[in-house]
């Protein structure tokens, strides 16, 4: 029996290798990315007097999202009307195609012996028995399109010939389903850009500028060559249309000088236009405003840097997990929140209000469940106060805090209508409940309803108050309000303080109050640097309104690492450095430096993953907005070539620059190959050595390894270098450091010197100093008189002698301050009497420098130190005399 099974092994494998490889074949169906598409209400927009006042496209890859710009027509017959019905109809059979899920394709390989052999089998039976010459296609831009299916064959059908009567509408959908994939249309992107400059061309808008200054800034998968100059000018058409993306996009390459002079004016005209949008999408939500929650992070990060865990800056030195064994550093959110909810079901108040504040602020990996957060909040609330409101008398320490808390968000969530009816009565029931522990954010609360007359009559003094209290508590919304206050009263010293206090906390109010001030110079200088970096961290925080972050890493997730790319891309281009990063990672392992796919002649197929040089210039652009691993990326690109032409000598400068950073162990340890074999840079094993030392002092626990088998190399290289008289600078002892010697250390230097020679004295005479009984020191010699002798004399006579001498320098001292002290008193008050208008007679004697003082009514007049000739009691001073 055994040996019939281990016959049908290899039979089990070949089927597993060929149902692994049908499953990377596309469907006939493929990823549908949204399934919404604007409704007829929602295409024909308003029109006055013959002319389109607005139009409203929704864009098929963003949920909710709107573009919106101007457009002048003809008057006349407007061109939305020709092709209307077609779209409209188009519009109902995509709303019934049915999604399909994406198929895997990550990056990651299988570990283990059995997968990593059943990985490299099923590329090696795809190199042999699955090629064939491949099809005239370009990624998914092929000349051959394959079948559609029925309902979307027919839905393209209407809405090309919508597009051919020049219906806006009908193009836009088209150049949408070509670029994105939607709906399972397979992704074109040749086609799109033809849609995109023909509804660009048709009447100027600014979504498909956009697209195209895109298209041409990358030149994605081909479709385009690449050509920044036309980039620039499409987003800058764009940007005066109103679109939101390119003005973003102007922003960061103007501040930058791509493809244009940098000027720091034009890129604050254009984020201040993102910024001013992006407050206002704030400031419009319920009380307290929208909730800018962050979906974008670092691919890379989740893998421990770029470099891997332990090598990269965000995971190593300073920014490595610290946590023991026993620590939460490690695991994974999944497991703290269910260590949480144990702890909760075990009556843990604290691990009840955290899962509270979880479900209620939500996060990249947790979405937000208002119903969920309001039952841990009551939960903790009902172990303090009973249901007519009154205290429990059997109360822990500690209740009370937790429950004012938890009435504090209980209350917000009844103010702002979050997972219940709006209801302000009980929200200020609930924040008055939380302002008797003194809660900060119940303070706040109960602040913005007095301030905007939510529930209760409007009393800007007491709204003031409550905001001044929760403000000391450093709650960063309380911050702004009262900036914001002291800003209307013109006290602009007091309120910059309290919004840098908020922006501490990264209160987007808070940076565009700073924003504003910078940029306007009230109640500083005017700083247009300073401005630029505040109003752009306004609009990267309203990342929701210019990017699309959430789909691209749900995209990333789920495998669909094309949608990924295209994601990361626009937002790179916006000028998010975590965008910038992601594209140049994926851009950088997707493709490996190696393998059995690429032995195959027929694959030569273009991919948005082989571009090397795309990588770096995002890996450039990341490494401008201080991303250090990047920047050490940009160094390995150089000096190997990838992407551009090697140059060592760029490479050192990338790996200095990291370097100097004081975090990138990898950075110097590089500087330091590079130095031990003269790549780049000038061979010097000494310097080698130093810099290997200064990547094991940054990273002491990752790079002991690596640094201690390049310490031992470089040292016999050194040796030998050293034996054989060679060239290169061979290793040394560095020199010891030498501080400044003050007049201090003199004096503790002499003290022990003197020290030292009295101990050789006690040797010398074969005293012990330590030995506080040792007879020498009582005996003496005796003279013939029964006196002591003459050695003891001369002792103390030294001793006298030395005490002397230092009593009349600190004398000499004394007397050299006083007389210094006489001089500049004299010139002092010769000063006043020249400004009094006194004349001064100078000395006859001819002594420079030396004048008499004024005589003092009641006081001997001072004849100074030396008594001139005319003086009378020149003459006593001359035989000796004392005094004149």
């Amino acid at each position: 029996m055994m040996r019939r099974m281990w016959r049908l092994l290899p039979l089990l494998f070949l089927v597993f290798c060929l149902l692994s490889i049908l499953s990377r074949a596309d469907s006939p169906s493929d990823r549908v990315v949204d399934d919404h598409l604007p409704l007829k209400e929602d295409v024909v927009s308003q029109r006055d007097n013959g002319y389109r006042v607005q139009e409203t496209f929704y864009d098929s890859r963003r949920k909710g999202q709107t573009i919106q710009q101007t457009v002048r027509l003809k008057q006349g017959v407007d061109e939305y009307d020709l092709g209307s019905d077609e779209v409209f109809e188009a519009t109902t059979i995509l709303r019934k195609i049915r999604k399909s899920h994406p198929r895997p394709s990550r990056f990651t390989k299988p570990s283990g012996v059995f997968g990593t052999t059943a990985y490299y089998a099923k590329e090696l039976f795809f190199l042999l028995f699955m090629n064939k010459p491949p099809q005239p296609d370009l990624l998914s831009t092929q000349e051959q399109q394959p079948k559609l299916s029925q309902p979307l064959s027919q839905a393209i059908r209407l809405l090309e010939g919508a597009a051919r009567e020049h219906n806006p509408d009908a193009i836009y959908m088209l150049a949408e389903m070509n670029f994105y994939g939607n709906y399972t249309h397979p992704r074109n992107y040749k086609e799109s850009f033809r849609r995109y400059r023909q509804l660009a061309d048709l009447n100027g808008n600014s979504s498909a500028q956009h697209m195209l200054g895109l298209m041409y800034s990358t030149g994605i998968a081909g479709a385009v060559e690449t050509d920044q100059a036309k980039a620039t000018l499409y987003h800058t058409f764009a940007a005066e249309g109103g679109d939101t993306r390119s003005q973003m996009t102007l922003g960061f390459r103007r501040n930058n000088g791509i493809a244009s002079t940098k000027s720091c004016e034009e890129s604050v005209k254009y984020y201040k236009k993102v910024a001013d949008k992006a407050i206002a999408f704030s400031r419009s939500g319920p009380p307290g405003g929208h909730s800018m929650v962050k979906e974008s992070y670092r691919l890379a990060d989740e893998e421990g840097g770029v470099y891997g865990e332990g090598a990269s800056v965000s995971s190593s030195g300073p920014n490595a997990k610290q946590g023991g064994p026993n620590s939460d550093a490690h695991a994974a959110f999944e497991d703290v929140l269910e260590y949480l909810d144990l702890m909760s079901r075990k009556g843990d108040l604290k691990a009840t209000f955290s899962l509270g504040r979880l479900h209620y602020e939500g996060s990249r990996t947790l979405k937000r469940n208002y119903g969920a957060a309001k039952g841990y909040f009551m939960d903790v609330a009902q172990k303090y106060w009973s249901r007519d409101g009154k205290i429990k008398s059997d109360v822990g320490p500690g209740v009370d805090r937790l429950a004012s808390k938890a009435a504090g968000h209980i209350g917000r969530m009844f103010l702002r209508g979050e997972g219940t009816k709006q209801d302000l009565t009980k929200a200020k029931i609930w924040f008055q409940r939380g302002i008797a522990n003194g809660d900060a954010l119940c303070q706040y609360s109960l602040g913005l309803m007095y301030l905007h007359g939510l529930g209760v009559s409007k009393d800007s003094v007491k709204a003031a108050d409550f905001f001044a209290a929760a403000a000391d508590a450093d709650l960063a919304s309380a911050q702004v309000q009262m900036g914001a206050l002291f800003l209307d009263q013109g006290d602009v010293s007091t309120a910059a303080k309290y919004f840098d206090h908020a922006a501490r906390n990264n209160h987007i109010e808070a940076y565009y109050y700073l924003a504003e001030l910078s940029n306007q110079g009230v109640g500083r200088d005017r700083s247009c640097n300073e401005a630029v970096v505040y109003y752009k961290i306004v609009a990267e925080k309203a990342e929701m309104l210019l990017s699309a972050f959430q789909d691209a890493n749900d995209a990333y997730i789920d495998g669909d690492l094309e949608t990924a790319l295209v994601e990361y891309l626009m937002a790179a281009e916006q000028g998010f450095e975590i965008g910038q990063a992601n594209v140049a990672y994926m851009l950088d392992q997707a493709q490996p430096r190696w393998s059995l796919r690429s032995l195959n002649i027929f694959n030569r197929k273009k991919s948005p993953f082989s571009d090397a040089a795309l990588a770096l210039t995002y890996w450039t652009r990341s490494a401008r907005q201080r991303n250090i691993d990047s920047m050490v990326k940009m160094g390995d690109y150089y000096l190997e070539g990838l992407g551009t032409t090697a140059d060592s000598e760029k490479a050192a400068l990338c790996y200095q620059a990291a370097a100097e950073s004081m975090q990138s162990a990898q950075a110097m340890w590089n500087m330091g190959w590079m130095h031990e074999n003269g790549v780049g840079l000038e061979q010097d094993f000494h310097l080698a050595k130093r810099m290997y030392d200064q990547a094991l002092e940054t990273n002491p626990t990752e790079a002991y390894l690596p640094v201690t088998l390049a310490l031992f190399k470089l040292r016999i290289r050194s040796a030998w270098n050293t034996a054989t008289h060679g060239k290169v600078n061979s290793i040394r002892d560095e020199p010891a450091p030498r501080k400044p010697f003050s007049f201090t250390d003199f004096v503790q230097h002499f003290l022990e010197a003197d020290a030292a020679a009295y101990y050789e004295a006690l040797d010398a005479a074969g005293r012990d100093p330590n030995d506080p009984l040792d007879g020498n020191e009582w005996e003496t010699t005796v003279g013939p008189d029964g006196l002591p002798g003459d050695d003891v004399y001369d002792e103390i006579d030294e001793s006298i002698l030395e005490s002397l001498i230092i009593l009349g320098l600190m004398g000499l001292l004394a007397w050299l301050v006083w007389y210094r002290q006489q001089r500049q008193e004299r010139r002092r008050r010769e000063a006043d009497e020249r400004a009094r208008g006194g004349g001064v007679i100078a000395d006859q004697a001819g002594v420079i420098g030396e004048e008499r003082a004024p005589a003092v009514p009641g006081q001997q007049p001072d004849g100074g130190f030396f008594p001139p000739p005319e003086d009378p009691n020149f003459n006593n001073w001359v035989v000796g005399g004392v005094g004149h």
